[in-house]
């Protein structure tokens, strides 16, 4: 049973604006990000988001909204009606369209941002439950410690070593839901999956297209589809790789790099990117 595992970045939010708003706490999507969303539902087609069985994002608000904006499917006109009128009632604002058939939303601590800075840094379970309400299964978020990201005994301590084992952890994550959908007479599973752009390397170990000066070679809103490598799920290191028609789309007639060359490669832009991810260096 093939999975297809389409990662995306979140929309932008305030904190891409400037490197003063970085310091800004859990930053909400600006308004072009909320544009960013409803092309980003055209671009992905009808066809695709009818596959889609399952939505996963980082507990981080703008993931959250993203995912959501992106990607829970329309109300009809009564229905949205219906939810309008409902709302009122309630004394609620109507943000986002709301339609069972997706929800909830899975969020997973370990899809989180790479950096310690104010804006990487996620927010309550307490103050995401207000917010999200039942449009966002928590149970993947440990309150505990997700939000600490500097002590040396945190897991989400930002250090290549950390986040590479971040990353391993999260494919398997993914992997075993993409589980849950197999079974007889199913093709293929598709699952949306909305982090960032640092992460995103670490979790595809994908480190091409990286602009000089920038932390990621991710746009804002960009998605790309990826197979697990092992296609009967035994690989310890649950290895994805981009399917050949996301490479061709985002890429031409360019060729695509061996494995063996994109490890060789992230190993030098790692270091490259390490004042830029703002990682830990002992």
């Amino acid at each position: 049973m093939p999975a297809i595992i389409h990662l995306v970045r979140h929309a932008q939010g305030y904190h891409n604006l400037s490197v003063e708003n970085e310091q800004m706490h859990d930053p909400d999507l600006t308004p072009l990000g909320e544009e960013q969303c409803s092309a980003l539902r055209e671009a992905f087609g009808q066809e695709q988001h009818a596959k889609v069985k399952c939505l996963v994002a980082s507990p981080l608000r703008r993931t959250l909204h993203t995912c959501i904006l992106g990607f829970a499917p329309r109300l009809s006109e009564g229905e949205e009606e219906e939810q309008q009128q409902q709302q009122q009632q309630q004394g609620q604002r109507g943000r986002v369209r709301v339609n069972p058939n997706l929800y909830p939303v899975r969020a997973l601590d370990i899809l989180q941002e790479v950096s310690a800075e104010p804006c990487d840094t996620g927010s309550s379970t307490d103050r995401l439950a207000a917010e999200f309400g039942s449009r966002v299964d928590l149970t993947g978020v440990d309150d505990a410690d997700w939000t600490d990201k500097t002590s040396g005994s945190s897991r989400f301590e930002p250090t290549a070593e950390k986040l590479t084992a971040r990353a391993k952890e999260a494919r398997k994550v993914l992997r075993r839901i993409a589980s849950e959908f197999g079974g007889e007479g199913v093709e293929e599973v598709h699952i949306v999956v909305v982090t960032h752009g640092g992460f995103l390397h670490f979790l595809t170990d994908d480190w091409t297209g990286i602009p000089q000066g920038k932390a990621t070679g991710w746009s804002n809103c960009e998605y790309r589809s990826y197979q697990f490598v092992d296609s009967t799920y035994k690989d310890d290191d649950a290895e994805l790789q981009e399917t050949e028609g996301s490479w061709r789309r985002r890429s031409g007639s360019i060729t695509r790099p061996t494995r063996t060359e994109q490890k060789e490669m992230g190993a030098v832009v790692q270091d490259s990117l390490t004042p830029l991810l703002k990682l830990k260096v002992y």
